[in-house]
C-alpha cells in the first residue's frame, strides 16, 4: 500500500486585490480642489448675486458664505485626515452615528441624495458653457444647447476613462488655465476700476428688513454654491498621499486663494460693467456671459471672443474636477454595501471606477437641460441637510465617542467652528423658497423609505442586525 500523497502546494502567487493607487500630493490635490471651485461659478452667477440684493450691497452674500465654508472646511480636514478614503462623506457618516445603525441610515441618505446633487452641480457647469458659447455662437438655439451640453458631457466622460496619473497631468494642466483666466479678469478689472460704479448702492441698499435677510440667504446660497469643491480632494481620499497632511492643507490652501480670487472678480467686473445693465438677470440675456460684454467694453469683440474660449476652458476644467471625485462616492458606497455591487467595480486595467465613473456622467448629461436656477437651488437644498449639517453634528458626536480615534489635524478652536457652520447652513436653508424646502424634505423622506424597503428586504437594522460587508 502506498504512502499518501500530500497535495501539491501552489507556487502561483494569488490575485491583487484591486486597489486605487495614491498618486495625489499636495499640488494636484490643492489643483483639484481650486479647479473645481473656480469653474465657471463666479463667471455665470454675478448677475444672480446682484440680482438677489439689488445692487453691489450682494456682496455681504460671499462674506456670509466664505464664513460658513472656512468654518465647514476645517470639519472636512478633521474627518478627513482621520478617515481618508474613497467617499469622503459616506465613510464620515458611518462612522459618526454608528455603522450598524443610525450610520447605515445616514450613509443611505447620503448617497441617495448624492445621486441627484452631484449630477446636478456637474451640469451646472455644462449649464455655464453652453450661456458663454453663445457669446461666440451667435443665435444658439434650445436645441444647440441641448446637442452642446451632450458632446461636453461625453468629452469629460472620455478623458476621465483612463488611469490616474494621466489624470493627475491633465488636473494641472486645466488648473493653469484656470488661473490665467481668473489673472486675466483681476489686472483687466484693477487698470479699469472705476469706484463710482463698482458702488452705486440704490436707496435702502442697507435697511434691514425681512426682505434683506431673504436676499442675503440668497446671496449667500449663490456664494456657497461657488465656493463649493474645497472639500473634494476628499472624495478621493484612497488616491492622495499623505492624506493626513495634504488633504487639510490642500482645503486651507484652496480656500483661501479662491477667496481672494472671488472677491478680486467681483469687483473688478462691476467697477467696469455698471450693475444696472445686468441686473435683474433674467429681463438680461447678456447676463449669461457677463464677463465676455466686459472684456468687449475695454477690449472690443475680437479679444473677448478669444477671452470667452479661456472661459470655457475654466468651466470645462471644472466639470472634469467634479466627475472626478464624484465618481469615486457610488464606488465606495458599493464597495460596502450600500449600493449596487457594480458600481465598485474597477477597471479591469485601468485601475479605476468606470462604471461609477459611466452612470454619473451619464445622470449629469441629461440634468444639464435643465435652466441654471433650478439646478441650483436643488443641489443645495438637497445637500444641506444629510451631508453638511451631518457632518458637522457627526465630529462633534467622534470627539465624544472616540476621542482617542488618531487625528492627525484637530480642528482649531474646537467646537465654535463647527456651531458656526451649523448656524450658517440653517440660515441658507430657512431663507430658501418655500417650494425648494418642500423639495429638499420630500427627496430626504423619500430617502428614508427606500432605506427602510431595502433594510426589510436585506433583513438589516431596524429590521435585522445582519453586519455590512464592509
Amino acid at each position: 500500500m502506498s504512502a499518501p500523497t500530500t497535495p501539491p502546494v501552489s507556487t502561483k502567487t494569488p490575485p491583487k486585490q484591486p486597489h486605487l493607487v495614491r498618486r495625489f500630493s499636495l499640488l494636484p490635490a490643492t489643483a483639484l480642489n481650486m479647479t473645481n471651485m473656480i469653474g465657471v461659478g463666479p463667471f455665470i452667477t454675478i448677475p444672480l448675486l446682484m440680482t438677489a440684493l439689488g445692487g453691489p450691497q450682494a456682496m455681504l452674500g460671499w462674506i456670509v458664505a466664505l464664513v460658513i465654508v472656512i468654518c465647514d472646511g476645517m470639519v472636512w480636514s478633521e474627518l478627513g485626515a482621520a478617515m481618508p478614503g474613497s467617499g469622503g462623506s459616506f465613510h464620515y457618516l458611518r462612522e459618526a452615528f454608528g455603522r450598524e445603525r443610525f450610520g447605515r441610515l445616514m450613509a443611505f441618505l447620503f448617497v441617495w441624495q448624492f445621486v441627484l446633487s452631484g449630477p446636478l452641480e456637474i451640469a451646472s457647469g455644462y449649464i455655464g458653457f453652453a450661456d458663454y458659447a453663445s457669446y461666440i455662437w451667435k443665435g444658439l438655439t434650445r436645441t444647440g444647447v441641448i446637442a452642446l451640453v451632450t458632446v461636453v458631457g461625453l468629452v469629460n466622460i472620455a478623458l476621465l476613462y483612463r488611469r490616474i496619473h494621466s489624470i493627475v497631468k491633465i488636473t494641472v494642466s486645466l488648473w493653469v488655465g484656470t488661473l490665467i483666466t481668473v489673472l486675466a479678469v483681476i489686472v483687466t478689472g484693477a487698470t479699469h476700476f472705476d469706484p463710482h460704479i463698482a458702488f452705486d448702492f440704490p436707496p435702502g441698499a442697507f435697511t434691514f428688513s425681512l426682505g434683506f435677510f431673504l436676499g442675503l440667504g440668497a446671496a449667500s446660497r449663490i456664494g456657497i454654491y461657488d465656493y463649493l469643491g474645497y472639500y473634494d480632494v476628499c472624495y478621493i481620499g484612497d488616491e492622495v498621499r499623505d492624506p493626513g497632511r495634504v488633504i487639510p492643507r490642500s482645503i486651507l490652501i484652496s480656500t483661501a486663494a479662491v477667496a481672494v480670487i472671488y472677491f478680486g472678480i467681483n469687483l473688478s467686473i462691476i467697477g467696469v460693467v455698471p450693475w444696472r445693465e445686468f441686473v435683474p438677470a433674467a429681463a438680461h440675456p447678456e447676463s449669461n456671459f457677463v464677463v465676455s460684454v466686459f472684456m468687449e467694453k475695454i477690449y472690443g469683440s475680437r479679444i473677448a471672443t478669444i477671452f470667452t474660449l479661456l472661459i470655457l476652458w475654466t468651466a470645462f476644467g471644472s466639470v472634469f474636477a467634479l466627475l472626478l471625485g464624484y465618481s469615486r462616492i457610488p464606488f465606495a458606497a458599493a464597495q460596502s454595501g450600500y449600493f449596487f455591487r457594480a458600481f465598485g467595480r474597477l477597471h479591469p486595467t485601468k485601475d479605476f471606477p468606470y462604471i461609477s465613473l459611466l452612470v454619473l456622467g451619464v445622470i449629469s448629461i441629461v440634468a444639464g437641460f435643465f435652466s441654471l436656477g433650478t439646478v441650483i437651488d436643488a443641489l443645495i437644498v438637497t445637500r444641506i441637510l444629510v451631508q453638511f449639517m451631518g457632518q458637522a453634528f457627526g465630529l462633534i458626536l467622534l470627539r465624544r465617542q472616540a476621542p482617542d480615534m488618531p487625528r492627525p489635524y484637530r480642528m482649531w478652536l474646537y467646537p465654535l467652528p463647527a456651531l458656526v457652520a451649523l448656524v450658517g447652513w440653517i440660515f441658507v436653508f430657512a431663507t430658501t423658497q418655500l417650494v425648494v424646502i418642500l423639495f429638499g424634505v420630500g427627496v430626504l423622506a423619500l430617502g428614508c423609505l427606500a432605506f427602510l424597503l431595502w433594510s426589510w428586504n436585506t433583513k438589516r437594522w431596524p429590521f435585522g442586525l445582519q453586519e455590512t460587508t464592509s
